[in-house]
């Protein structure tokens, strides 16, 4: 007897051709991966079947003929042909073979899973899941299917949506002919997500391609709200190599609005499924709690392993049970298949209004005329060149996609099938942007910028941008070492790619800034603030347990993001380093920040530090520091203190660093300075009897050696690191660091805008050179010539 029914733990990876790839690797997962890793079971139907079923009545036939003159670009026409030909198959009996090994094969899982049990019923093609095509949403899944009738029904359905319109344009455009593609149906139990929560995961980050994260999305409900881009998901970063050694290595999480969720329909409803609101609270608050975020990313990686490539999971907790579970698992399909050795990056030359921003899918810039789209049946006015702005991309929308310059979307995460489709189109896409169809206006030229990091930005108007070509072919070694200066956390992954030894400098500034927003002290003395400062600092600090546990944990996300970018190579963190007037900026700065005259010579730096005004608020930068280094793992990062004016200031600030816990030499941990004052240089090795070396910072030893304001237009043409005055200070601090065997390096701005300076450090004999990341490569290049050139002299 032909079997065309086969249970998913007799199925393996060698069966797509019999299965399709969706249900062979649910067979793989289920018969090769650990016990622990769940996954639900279930049964699929054969592609043999599906030939059968077509060779009835010439339907295989009629529906090559409908489809063999088609042109796919023509909207009408696309969905006149589909929908005729998926009519033709839902009037098309079952063979009575077929049927009977359904309902069998169905009465045997009733029976394993109990009678109260619901199944999916999903699609999975013959050439779907293969590592260059996602086929990503492209055929139908039914939800919460009980009862064999319903059952026979469902697969039924899902064959008819091999020929879905968007099924139809993807075969074309990725080269597929309709008829090699054959389709099995899986029926698989239902995890019950619709009372607990659900999601996407990624074992690569999307965007930037860096290797080392598990990306995490996830919401309330069942998955399909997170894989149709209808809700923005929270979202969880996990560092594969800490969490290989047991780290709680959770790097940084991004709370999402979740406004609304898919459930189960109430019996006597007339659905299977409904999509009802979420209650503020559970909108304020993570979905998952940490032990589920390390489950699914351990569960990704042993996935990941198996499978030998990057992978694209869909997951779901059981809201009953409390367990994770993997639902399906595929090859990612975009970043992984990347060449690495020409980096391209796009550079925005100018900046105008920014309209509307969301998450950024891709790194890319788009031009073009708002062309905003309420309903699927308006998808023909969108032209080549336009800026698709709807609110919520579907991926029946793919043939109108690869038309667009850019799309840009109220609803969504990134990892729904219409950023996954935007990736392998090659188009920037800002999603759940969340009002965008309100705030753009049909007709408008905008710039739609993916390239400033996981924000993307809606700008007003037509804006210069460039592209940046760089070859990371194998560069020539250098007897100094080449670092980065980085601040935002956002781009770390993108800038890791880069040729480097570490990060120089890493700025707590921008996540203080942009991601917190509020004064330290405001955190600690919330319950004495205005009403209307304690609303505002509530809504920033949403899904953390206290204003300040907000505070704390996202200057770690920001520090642990920049140290696992780079793992293991060094990362030296810089303490905070605003200036009274830079703090007054912040939310209730006005507060607790004096008016200076001059800031740049005032309250900053190490003074701040152990002043008993600001003692607490240092405290929670050292306890930010201490998860990052002792809890998450990531022992690379170095602490770096800056503006120490005198050896006495430099002795206080290590003991308070060590009565935080922050003790030199405890678990690896080295003390650097920033060597950025005269005082710095002219008593460097007392100063360095308490730090393990300097970090030179060119910037403030330029101004306070020549005796200007580097902020001042007026004086700004005698600005000159190259200054002799100044050489000679840095050469007595590179000359006491090598003396005593010390870190020496400079992260100052000198070396990026000056190559002669970097070259004049090389050849003086500094250790490592830290560079703004858009400067390493030419930098890089232009001091190996220099070696090459006197060598040859």
């Amino acid at each position: 007897m032909t079997r065309y029914v086969i249970p998913f733990n007799e199925l393996r990876m060698t069966d797509v051709g019999i299965v399709g790839g969706k249900n062979a690797s649910l067979g793989e997962m289920i018969s090769q991966l650990p016990s622990d890793v769940r996954v639900p079971g279930g049964f699929a139907t054969t592609a043999e079947a599906y030939r059968l079923f077509l060779a009835q009545n010439g339907l295989a036939q009629r529906i090559h003929d409908a489809l063999d003159t088609l042109d796919v670009d023509d909207v009408t026409a696309l969905a006149k042909t589909g929908a005729e030909i998926r009519r033709w198959i839902m009037e098309t009996p079952f063979p009575a073979e077929f049927e009977a090994q359904i309902r069998a094969a169905y009465a045997e899982l009733v029976a394993r899973e109990g009678e109260g049990a619901s199944f999916a019923v999903r699609s999975s093609a013959t050439a779907e899941d293969l590592p260059d095509a996602s086929f990503a949403g492209q055929q139908e899944t039914l939800l919460n299917v009980s009862g064999i009738e319903n059952i026979l029904h469902a697969i039924k359905e899902v064959f008819a949506s091999l020929y879905n319109d968007r099924a139809i344009a993807y075969r074309v455009h990725k080269g597929f002919r309709h008829a090699e593609v054959a389709l099995s149906a899986g029926v698989q139990r239902m995890v019950r997500s619709d009372v607990g929560a659900s999601g996407v995961m990624f074992t690569i980050d999307t965007e930037s391609g860096f290797r080392d994260v598990v990306f995490i999305t996830a919401s309330y409900g069942l998955g399909e709200m997170v894989v149709q881009g209808a809700v923005n998901p929270d979202e969880f970063y996990v560092h594969k190599p800490t969490l290989m050694q047991g780290k709680p290595s959770i790097i940084r999480r991004n709370l999402g609005s979740k406004l609304i969720k898919m459930v189960f329909g109430e019996p006597g409803e007339g659905v299977r499924v409904k999509v009802v609101d979420v209650p503020e609270s559970d909108r304020n608050r993570f979905c998952l709690e940490d032990a589920d975020i390390l489950e699914l990313a351990r569960y990704a990686v042993i996935i990941e392993r198996h499978y030998g490539r990057p992978m694209d999971i869909e997951w779901g907790k059981d809201g009953i049970d409390g367990k994770i579970y993997i639902l399906q698992a595929r090859p990612e399909t975009v970043k992984s298949h990347e060449s690495g050795r020409v980096m391209e990056k796009y550079r925005l030359k100018q900046h105008g209004k920014a309209l509307v921003h969301g998450r950024a899918i891709g790194q890319k810039v788009g031009v073009g005329p708002v062309r905003i789209v309420t309903d699927p049946s308006q998808m023909e006015r969108v032209q080549p060149g336009d800026v698709l702005v709807t609110d919520m991309t579907d991926p029946n929308w793919e043939p109108v996609m690869k038309r667009a310059a850019a799309i840009v979307t109220n609803r969504g995460g990134r990892t729904c099938h219409a950023a996954i489709i935007a990736r392998e189109l090659g188009i920037p896409a800002i999603v759940g942007c969340g009002n965008a169809t309100e705030m753009l206006q049909e007709g408008e030229v905008v710039t739609v910028s993916c390239a400033e990091g996981d924000t993307g930005y809606v700008y007003r108007g037509k804006l210069d941008f460039e592209v940046q070509r760089t070859d990371l072919g194998a560069l020539p070694e250098l007897p100094v070492k080449i670092m980065m200066n980085v601040g935002n956390p956002e781009l770390a992954f993108e800038f890791a790619q880069i040729p480097n030894a570490g990060v120089g400098l890493a700025r707590l500034e921008f996540v203080i800034n942009n991601v917190i927003g509020v004064h330290p002290r405001a955190i600690l003395e919330f319950d004495q603030l205005p009403a209307k400062l304690r609303e505002e600092i509530s809504r920033r600090a949403r899904g953390y347990a206290s204003p300040r546990a907000f505070y704390v944990e996202k200057l770690a996300e920001g520090i642990a993001t920049i140290a696992a970018a780079f793992y293991p190579k060094p990362v030296i963190v810089r303490l905070s380093d605003f200036k009274s007037n830079e703090y007054r900026k912040l939310l209730g700065g006005e507060i607790y920040e004096p008016e200076e005259e001059n800031p740049m010579l005032g309250f900053r730096g190490a003074a701040r530090y152990i002043a008993p005004s600001f003692r607490e608020c240092f405290e929670m930068e050292c306890e930010a520091v201490k998860k990052v280094r002792d809890v998450m793992g990531l022992t690379n990062a170095k602490v770096m203190i800056p503006f120490v004016r005198t050896v006495g200031e430099a002795e206080r600030v290590v003991k308070l660093l060590a009565a935080n816990e922050l003790e030199r030499g405890k678990n690896g941990l080295e003390l650097i300075m920033m060597c950025e004052i005269p005082s710095n240089a002219l008593l460097a090795e007392a100063f360095l009897e308490h730090f393990d070396g300097f970090s030179i910072g060119s910037n403030d030893l330029t101004q306070l050696t020549l005796g200007l304001d580097r902020d001042s237009g007026l004086v700004a043409e005698s600005f000159d690191e190259r200054d002799p005055a100044v050489k000679v200070l840095l050469g007595m601090a590179i000359d006491a660091c090598n003396k005593l065997g010390k870190y020496v390096g400079i992260c100052g701005q000198g070396p990026s805008d000056h190559p002669d300076l970097a070259e004049w450090l090389m050849e003086r004999g500094i250790q490592t050179i830290s560079l703004n990341p858009d400067t390493v490569i030419d930098t890089w290049m232009q001091l190996a010539e220099r070696l090459r050139e006197s060598k040859g002299a």
